[in-house]
């Protein structure tokens, strides 16, 4: 199972919003196939496993999961059939899968069709890998990491700002690649309008490998100029906005309560199978989702030097469950919402 949650991992920023997963298929203790999940709409991690093993051996063999396999005709037929129809007389599963289409029905079909069947194991690191699909299928709504930098005497930029933009950056190199890292890992980055109006961000994965995030805006306003970043070709762009409805090429604008603007946002990511964003600021536009304690981690880039004296102040938040590294110079302080 260790080895499968390894392959599910290789799934991470190509499968969403479908769930990471990892299958081995074991004879005689040794594993003689692998496979996982590639890419959102091919072939489940099962099936790319199992074609690679012949009948008469797969008959004798086990089968290791990392996730209860599917039941339900998707972009792929059930494995759960497949698994049958090979005979296979033994299936290992990490998780249950809490999508409502499978949600236990897998497994019984598996057991039905009289498969020794042993779930649960490794399922807190199951769990873990998929925490994206299962918020999104348990609370739904989106997984919601918020993310800043900040000085190290809690301020996250200059007011006013100054002319040279390079004196306010806050983080070095190394955190700035990480962050980009990370867009590529998740389905949707969010900012609020003063971040737009006054950082004119990309929110793009350029430092890194990997697709570009759908790109969100809070903004009050539609009235915004045309040659800002976010409006340009390298994703799409959603305008969540009190004013109106309206799709132009990549640009989407979405009516919603201003009054209710976080949880809208998010039921319209549920809605359209966003399961997870990262929210890059500002503080007001995080405190939107802290206040109504729609968020699952927060990802705190401190510089442990600089010092800004005055400017707009960091988000508070409580510093339980926290791990600590160092990227580059920088503190990165990961918190968990318990």
């Amino acid at each position: 199972m260790k080895r499968a949650l390894e392959l599910a991992f290789k799934g991470l920023g190509h499968v969403a919003p479908n769930p990471m997963v990892g299958c081995v298929i074991v004879h005689n203790n040794q594993i003689i196939s692998e496979g996982y999940h590639e890419q959102y709409g091919s072939a489940h991690a099962e099936p790319n496993a199992i074609k690679q093993v012949s009948d008469e051996l797969l008959k004798e063999s086990t089968l290791y999961v990392t996730l209860e396999p599917c039941s339900h005709y998707g972009k792929t037929p059930p494995c759960a059939d497949l698994i049958i129809s090979k005979g296979i007389k033994k299936v290992v599963v990490g998780n249950l899968d809490t999508n409502p289409l499978v949600s236990g029905k897998g497994i019984q079909k598996l057991k039905d069709a009289g498969i020794e069947v042993e779930y649960g194991v490794l399922d807190k690191e199951c769990r873990a890998l998929n925490k994206r699909f299962f918020t999104f299928h348990e609370k739904k709504r989106p997984y919601v990491i918020l993310k800043w930098a900040q000085t190290q005497d809690g301020f996250i930029s200059q007011w006013p700002l100054p002319q040279d933009k390079e004196d306010n950056w806050i983080t070095g190199k190394e955190s700035k690649e990480l962050v980009h890292q990370w867009r590529s890992q998740e389905q949707a980055i969010l900012i609020g309008y003063n971040t737009l109006m006054n950082d004119n961000p990309l929110l793009t994965t350029r430092l890194a490998s990997g697709k570009n995030p759908i790109r969100l805006l809070l903004s009050r306003t539609i009235d915004l100029p045309a040659d800002l970043n976010i409006f340009n070709d390298d994703a799409k762009t959603i305008i969540f906005n009190p004013v109106k409805d309206d799709i132009k090429n990549n640009i989407e604008f979405v009516k919603i309560d201003w009054n209710k603007k976080a949880q809208e946002t998010l039921d319209y990511c549920f809605k359209n199978n966003i399961s997870s964003i990262i929210i890059e600021g500002g503080t007001n536009t995080i405190y939107n989702f802290m206040n109504i304690n729609a968020w699952d981690e927060a990802q705190v880039f401190v510089n442990p030097t600089k010092k800004f004296e005055h400017g707009i102040s960091a988000p508070e938040i409580n510093l339980n469950n926290i791990t600590l590294i160092n990227v580059g110079n920088d503190l990165l302080y990961t918190i968990l919402n318990s």
